[in-house]
């Protein structure tokens, strides 16, 4: 829908409306030095006596406080020479602006923005559409301002209005379902709208107010107005309100997540000036719109987004229970429903796989091979031909498409096509009419009569709940369908047998390589202590790699010998207090990092399981040790150790707030010499929850694990309960001994 500017009209994006170096005349301004208060410029509609009146009354300590860039703050109402002013102030980087406007007399009634609070909010928390939400505050906005026509409309993608409510009296023309031109508002006119949410213009007649310096090296149009509610606006504007036949317009910015959704804009026929309170609850009002449309959004998209997930579950379980990979996927139900696409089509290499209404086989794989190209997970428009050359032909089938590339190395790609939707689209006005007089300067268009345009080439755009489940299905695919049933049954025969043998084999072979180990780094020291003399920095260099090398073998190999022994030593169990076991470890790990910031969370009691104490205490101790590696940075660690008691049995969890992990990865969380993060990051061998793993499943107990990356684990376990002996006394875990 978009069209290129017109040659004249580039400049309306190059005018200077932040500095206009001019004020509406409605109201008088002041500019003052920050540092002093001193008078910089002023209005050039004040009165000598008044002038004075006003700097007298200013006051350093109100205005210090003023930060650059804030909203302007109220100054409360002046009396100046008998006239009654709102004041207001706002500070930019240069300089401290003082607005005075007409104070609007009270006229007994309760204040707007209480009758906002009381009687339409209610009324917007219980709409159940956007639509209506729409109207509802183009009626409500309307009697609020008291101005003769209201509209709500968003922008598009392309910047294009679209009217989605009004409220007009008679004698008003009808944007209902209109479309404004991304033109109308310049980029930087949008630009303005983000940072002052409101914009009056009382007289589309007005002269402009100059400004007067003070300073000779100060010009007017140095001079920030972009949040002034004063502010001179472009006098193409103007043109643009009185050939629309408004003379008085407001418009209310509609923000959502930072971004420019809409406005609200009124228009009058005649000049219009609305006071501050009436104007701060026109604020509120575009605030309360905002939030509301933005809950409605938010809400829809979760919705439709647990459906997509619900879908691509059903999916990714179809797949794995088969020992097929891509070339069933176009054989799963709820491929098409999954992206509301007329077709789709699966691409491997030299092989395609299509269900549905799609483009012949060649312009699918040109297509594959074109979206490969954009070097992107995932793409989408529902534009294509705006965007490939190819797609000029095949509208018909392809005028959106959405892909996902499961593989970077080679061509497996799935492709959803859209038809094309010719659309009909009403616009107020020809938005190319734009006039350029013989002087050269820019006019507006005259016309704003319904003028109707028929744009083809677009399908349906894809919803942002569909883009990014077509992530989350792309993610799924890669663990899942590209690996064949039968190479997970491979690996895991071969896993069983290398555990049985690892078994047997470790003991022997760490017991064995200990000595040897310790011999090596014996040796070293002796070498250096010896000939250090006769020794180069080089040699000495090698020899401390050769030593640390032989030391963390020798950790490997210690915890290897560990591992195993966990699968051999008989279990001496004996209740053990859980409670007086954490509360001693807790302890023991404080001492060791006093100048850490650890936030311990114990529970008040804790289970008495019945189990080795010894092993018990290993299990424990690595799931804290974790705890703490896995969190170190954080400022401060949080740690919490709770107790756990279901129906299977009793024991513990831990949490905390450390660099956590992705699910998908839990399942080789207690393999040995399984790490999920880089070994120069963390320190250890890999191995520790694999010996918690064996010593609670030779309990007869479970574990588990869950995380979220960047935000913390958690690990748990539990043990059977199991009578315990009248004559054994519950014990606490003491440290295992270590084997020479």
């Amino acid at each position: 829908m978009s069209q290129a500017l017109d040659p004249d009209l580039s400049s309306c994006h190059a005018e200077p409306i932040r500095v206009p170096g001019a004020i509406q005349p409605h109201g008088r301004l002041l500019v003052l030095d920050p540092s002093d208060l001193q008078l910089r410029a002023y209005s050039d509609n004040w009165q000598p006596t008044k002038l004075q009146a006003a700097l007298s009354r200013l006051k350093a300590g109100t205005l210090a406080t003023l930060a650059p860039g804030a909203a302007p703050a109220s100054l409360g109402a002046w009396d100046l020479g008998g006239e009654p002013w709102d004041v207001s102030a706002h500070r930019t980087d240069q300089h401290l602006l003082v607005e005075f406007e007409p104070a609007s007399p009270a006229d007994g009634n309760e204040a707007p923005i209480y009758s906002l609070t009381r009687v339409f909010l209610p009324r917007l928390q219980d709409a159940s559409a956007i639509e209506q939400l729409a109207q509802l505050a183009a009626t409500e906005m309307k009697r609020l301002s008291g101005f003769g026509r209201c509209l709500i409309y968003r922008f598009d993608e392309a910047g294009h209005g679209q009217v989605l409510a009004e409220d007009l009296d008679p004698g008003y023309d009808s944007y209902a379902g209109h479309h404004f031109p991304a033109d109308d508002i310049p980029q930087q006119a949008r630009a303005l709208y983000l940072l002052n949410h409101f914009r009056l213009i009382a007289d589309a007649h007005y002269t402009p107010v100059p400004l007067r310096s003070e300073d000779r090296a100060l010009a007017p149009t140095g001079i920030d107005l972009s949040q002034a509610q004063l502010r001179s606006v472009s006098p193409v504007h103007l043109e643009y309100m009185r050939n629309m036949g408004t003379l008085a317009s407001m418009s209310v910015s509609i923000v959502i997540e930072g971004k420019l959704w809409g406005l609200v804009s009124c228009h009058n026929h005649a000049p219009r000036f609305i006071g501050v309170a009436t104007r701060l609850a026109c604020e509120h009002l575009g605030q309360l719109l905002a939030l509301q449309i933005q809950s409605k959004e938010a809400n829809s998209q979760v919705a439709d987004r647990l459906a997509l997930r619900q879908l691509t579950l059903d999916m990714v379980a179809h797949l794995a229970d088969s020992d097929e990979t891509l070339s069933l996927l176009p054989k799963v139900p709820g491929l098409l429903r999954f992206a509301r696409a007329s077709g789709a089509a699966v691409v491997r290499d030299d092989e395609v796989w299509s269900v549905g209404e799609v483009p012949p086989v060649p312009d699918i794989q040109a297509l594959a091979a074109w979206v490969a190209g954009q070097g992107v997970e995932v793409f989408h428009t529902h534009q294509l031909a705006a965007h490939c050359a190819l797609a000029q032909g095949l509208q018909g089938t392809a005028a959106g498409l959405l892909a996902v590339s499961i593989s970077q190395v080679h061509r497996h790609l799935i492709l959803w096509f859209r038809p094309e939707i010719v659309k009909t689209v009403t616009w107020a006005g020809n938005p190319r009419k734009n006039l350029l007089a013989a002087d050269g300067r820019i006019h507006p268009r005259l016309s704003f009569e319904s003028w109707q345009e028929r744009i083809r080439g677009t399908s349906l755009a894809w919803s942002p709940a569909e883009i990014a489940v077509a992530g989350e299905l792309r993610q799924a695919l890669t663990g899942i369908v590209l690996r064949r049933a039968e190479e997970f049954a491979e690996v895991a025969h071969e896993l069983a047998r290398v555990n049985k043998e690892l078994e047997a084999f470790s003991y022997t072979v760490s017991h064995d390589l200990r000595a040897p180990m310790r011999h090596i780094a014996g040796y070293v020291d002796l070498v250096v202590d010896l000939e250090k003399k006769a020794l180069s920095e080089r040699a000495l260099r090698y020899l401390g790699n050769v030593k640390d090398a032989a030391a963390y073998a020798g950790q490997l190999v210690d915890a290897l010998l560990d591992f195993s022994r966990m699968g051999r030593a008989a279990l001496k169990r004996r209740p053990v207090d859980m409670r007086v076991l954490v509360q001693d470890l807790v302890r023991e790990l404080s001492r060791q990092e006093p100048q850490r910031s650890v936030e311990w969370a114990l529970d008040d009691s804790y289970p008495e399981v019945f189990a080795d104490p010894l092993l018990l205490q290993v299990a424990t101790r690595n799931f804290l040790t974790n705890a703490l590696k896995y969190a170190r940075g954080r400022d401060p660690t949080r740690i919490a150790v709770r107790a756990i008691r279901r129906p299977e049995g009793d024991g513990i969890e831990v949490e905390d707030n450390g660099v956590g992990f992705k699910m998908e990865y839990v399942g080789k969380l207690f393999g040995v010499f399984q790490r999920l993060h880089q070994a120069e990051d963390f320190e250890g061998t890999g191995i520790g929850l694999a010996i918690v793993k064996r010593i609670v499943e030779r309990h007869g107990g479970s574990v588990w694990a869950s995380g979220t990356p960047d935000q913390g684990a958690r690990f748990g376990f539990t043990l059977p309960r199991v009578e315990p002996s009248a004559t054994a006394p519950p014990l606490p875990a003491t440290t295992p001994p270590r084997s020479p």
